[in-house]
């Protein structure tokens, strides 16, 4: 296996020169509609004003997916971070907004976590002579004249759902941003993919794992591809963050070997309330469940002169590099509430992972 890890470090050189670290990266996990809680990791950031106008200069944000769904504000999201890219752009800085799972769910039509908030936010004036014209177009021929299946087929297509299919479609104005995205992108010696990559994965090139996902999403049969449903693909996979890790350490140093690069850090996986480092700080999990919807804290990583750091409600505490996070925790513990779902983790006894009680999408 060292001979494997140390062949697949010497690929990753001669394949790709590593890439320059920008001055600073600041990094924010799985939005889900929440508008103002992105706003305000943003603000404390240092990215945004609070005219919410970037003045982040030439910093990177790497946003790893999952904007929409569970949320009411998930089109204002994308919003700003279209509007930010373009700001950050004319500043020499940097925004990447991943593809998580979520963002492709809503464009081949997978709506199961809209919210009734969000459908309104696409009703436009003409939505019900639009949903008529779907009905009378999609409805089994059958039971199209029945009160009952009509009733039914309205009721799970509220007003608005036709415009959010058409806003997310390949001519849509999310589907063209969206599609435009990637799935994985290396920035410095870091490599953000939204849920994760498993062994099944761990040699193909990121620059192949875009290009699978964009023809997807271009293709008329987007799932041909099984990566894009793959519960071990990196749109959807976990492994990173519930496995074992005496299981998956030799797998992680592969994969950072290969992609030349010294962690991987994701989102996808919602941690106890705190970004926490799994694998001595190589792979780092960076959703915190900062939606209203999961309850979370404000929260963002920063990379920056080597140093990785977590902003944890405004304040900045350095991450630490090995398993033994006590300090740590107790840091982020002491600006939390009362209650809070990480005072309630260390309480627990802190045990990573925690006892599952559903399947996380």
């Amino acid at each position: 296996m060292r001979r494997f890890i140390a062949a697949l470090a010497l690929v990753a050189c001669l394949g790709a020169p590593a890439a320059q670290a920008p001055p600073r990266l600041v990094v924010v996990s799985d939005v889900h509609g929440d508008l103002g809680q992105f706003v305000t990791v943003l603000t404390q950031a240092g990215v945004i004003d609070g005219a919410r106008k970037w003045t982040g200069g030439t910093t990177v944000v790497v946003q790893t997916g999952d904007v929409p769904d569970r949320g009411p504000d998930s089109r204002k999201v994308m919003d700003l971070l279209m509007d930010l890219e373009k700001q950050a752009r004319k500043a020499g800085g940097v925004v990447h907004a991943l593809l998580g799972n979520h963002e492709v769910m809503n464009m081949v039509g997978d709506l199961r976590y809209v919210t009734p908030e969000e459908y309104a936010s696409y009703r436009s004036a003409d939505a019900e002579r639009m949903r008529e014209q779907a009905y009378a177009m999609m409805a089994d021929r059958a039971r199209i004249d029945d009160p009952a299946y009509r009733a039914a087929w309205f009721a799970e297509r509220p007003l608005g759902w036709v415009e959010l299919q058409q806003a997310f479609g390949p001519r849509g104005k999310y589907g063209t941003w969206l599609r435009k995205h990637d799935a994985v992108v290396k920035v410095g010696d870091t490599l953000f993919v939204h849920g994760g990559i498993s062994p099944k994965y761990a040699t193909v090139p990121a620059a192949d794992i875009n290009a699978r996902v964009r023809a997807s999403l271009a293709s008329k049969s987007p799932f041909a591809d099984p990566l894009m449903t793959d519960g071990d693909g990196p749109l959807w996979y976990r492994g990173l963050a519930y496995a074992p890790e005496a299981e998956l350490a030799a797998h992680v140093d592969a994969l950072l070997a290969f992609h030349g690069v010294a962690r991987i850090v994701v989102g996808h996986t919602t941690a106890p309330g705190v970004v926490l480092p799994r694998f001595g700080g190589k792979v780092i999990l960076n959703d915190v469940g900062l939606s209203s919807f999961y309850g979370g804290p404000a929260s963002s990583l920063q990379i920056e002169g080597g140093a990785v750091s977590v902003r944890h409600r405004g304040t900045l505490i350095p991450l630490p590099a090995s398993n033994d996070l006590g300090a740590y925790l107790a840091a982020a513990a002491g600006l939390d509430p009362q209650e809070s779902r990480l005072r309630t983790w260390i309480a627990q006894g802190a045990t990573w992972p925690e006892a599952r009680a559903a399947i996380q999408q």
